[in-house]
């Protein structure tokens, strides 16, 4: 999984197999250490019902989609889930949870074998 938080926005790209495990299993997680006992952990997890929501928690950002909207997502031609979510003052959290595409251009090092077949590719 990839994370990305810029100003009040969440965004989490998945691959195939994470994309699987998040509609089969109903979670998936990845983490990031910056010391031996320091680290952010950022999941997707699915809930029978309700809304699109994030929460942070003890080093735990949990991103939580509703079942169906994971069916849904789970087609083809749709690409991501998206959502806002109150967070006082009149402001909201933009969360977007979407497929990771390979690169139209490969990038050295990186591992594009498990990423969606992008849908442009073939034609520039």
């Amino acid at each position: 999984m990839k994370l990305r938080i810029r100003g009040n926005s969440v965004r989490i790209r998945v691959s195939q197999s994470e994309l699987k495990r998040i509609a089969e299993e109903g979670l998936a997680e990845d983490a990031v250490r910056f010391a031996p006992d320091v680290g952010l952990v950022y999941r997707v997890r699915v809930a029978a019902d309700g809304r699109i929501s994030a929460e942070l928690e003890d080093g735990v950002l949990t991103v939580t989609l509703p079942k169906a909207a994971v069916e849904r997502w789970t087609r083809p031609d749709e690409v991501s889930i998206r959502g806002e979510q109150p967070i006082g003052d009149g402001e909201t959290l933009k969360i977007l949870v979407e497929k990771d595409f390979e690169c139209l251009t490969p990038r050295e090092g990186e591992d594009q074998s498990d990423l969606f077949p992008n849908p442009a590719q073939g034609t520039c």
